[in-house]
């Protein structure tokens, strides 16, 4: 019984070392180089292609898009706009948080044909004008160490923007809940808020 039973449970080890050694020897994706549905559907026929015209950041771009191209696709695979990031593809994040028209969108939701002239903000445009310097919002984050892993720190910082330009910074309390999309619960979300808060005092 107990030889039995040896047997099965060296059988059991060397499953369960060849699975992990093969797996260990795959290599690791970021969610950056996950293969995306835009990158791997077969091309869309031209009547479902559309010329989508945005102002990014200040300057006027133009793609010929899927029609079923999100924001984020677009941002990230067609303008080589890599700072919004991808991450769960289902607006519950909120690391895919953009500025359009000034107002805070979930890029993964919402069609790139849908704001056809719009103006776009993401992180990389935050500090336009400003030279080298940061924007007050994204200093505030260093000062109060509010990146934690820091992925995702470029949706939390425009959201923080249009947060501070809405008003809705009157106390701690209000500023979680006008957050509460982009406030991760891990360690640093207290530190967020603590930027937050000092910037729209220095604003």
């Amino acid at each position: 019984m107990s030889e039995t039973f040896d047997e099965a449970t060296t059988l059991k080890r060397r499953t369960f070392v060849a699975a992990s050694t093969a797996v260990a020897g795959l290599p690791l994706l970021s969610s950056d180089r996950l293969p995306t549905a835009t990158a791997t559907a077969a091309p869309a026929p031209a009547d479902r292609l559309s010329t989508v015209r945005l102002t990014v950041n200040g300057e006027q771009r133009t793609a010929r898009v899927d029609n079923r191209t999100s924001l984020l696709d677009l941002l990230r695979e067609h303008l080589d706009l890599p700072g919004t990031k991808k991450g769960c593809d289902q607006g519950a994040c909120g690391a895919c948080t953009v500025l359009v028209d000034d107002r805070r969108v979930n890029a993964c939701l919402t069609l790139a044909v849908m704001h056809q002239g719009a103006r776009v903000t993401t992180i990389e445009g935050l500090t336009r004008g400003r030279g080298e310097q940061l924007h007050p919002l994204q200093q505030a984050f260093i000062d109060h160490d509010g990146l934690q892993c820091g992925y995702c720190t470029p949706g939390q910082v425009l959201s923080g923007v249009a947060c501070i330009a809405e008003g809705h910074t009157g106390s701690r309390a209000e500023i979680r809940e006008w957050m509460s999309g982009n406030l991760c619960r891990c360690g640093a979300y207290t530190n967020i808020v603590s930027a937050i808060e000092q910037t729209a005092k220095e604003a």
